[in-house]
């Protein structure tokens, strides 16, 4: 991962509003980032914040898969994904497609504030960090 990171951000529907003030509170922090996100939650974020957010797809409607893609090409370095844990989502497996994907790549995954406090306050935030890819194709073998 290079100093600048490249972000994507998501969340539920009953989620967006804590996101957004959660970027709201670390704007000048994520200002030195590259940020991306998932349709509805990508326009809300730009628009409230005044960050350029670059969308995707909504969710359900292929945004999960599309910003999954990007994570296995290299081009997402972490995620903040504030999920709802209590309300079903008709696009479930993607979610936990898009989730498995992440660990796979090794990339930093926060579903919540404090994680997502944690992660934008770390002293390798800022900093190169190689990250620890598994090559699973060599450990089935």
């Amino acid at each position: 991962m290079n100093k600048r990171k490249n972000i994507a951000l998501i969340a539920h529907d009953n989620r967006k509003e804590d996101l957004i003030n959660w970027v709201k509170e670390n704007k000048d922090k994520l200002s030195n980032h590259f940020l991306c996100g998932t349709g509805t939650t990508a326009k809300r974020i730009s628009e409230r914040t005044g960050l350029d957010v670059k969308g995707f797809k909504s969710g359900p409607l292929g945004g999960d898969q599309q910003i999954g893609s990007r994570i296995v090409e290299g081009d997402i370095d972490m995620m903040i994904f504030f999920w709802d844990p209590l309300e079903a989502q008709p696009h479930d497996p993607d979610v936990k497609a898009l989730l498995r994907i992440a660990v796979l790549y090794d990339i930093p995954v926060a579903n919540n504030k404090s994680s997502a406090d944690y992660i934008i306050s770390s002293p390798i935030m800022n900093e190169e960090y190689t990250r620890g890819i598994i090559d699973f194709n060599k450990s089935k073998k």
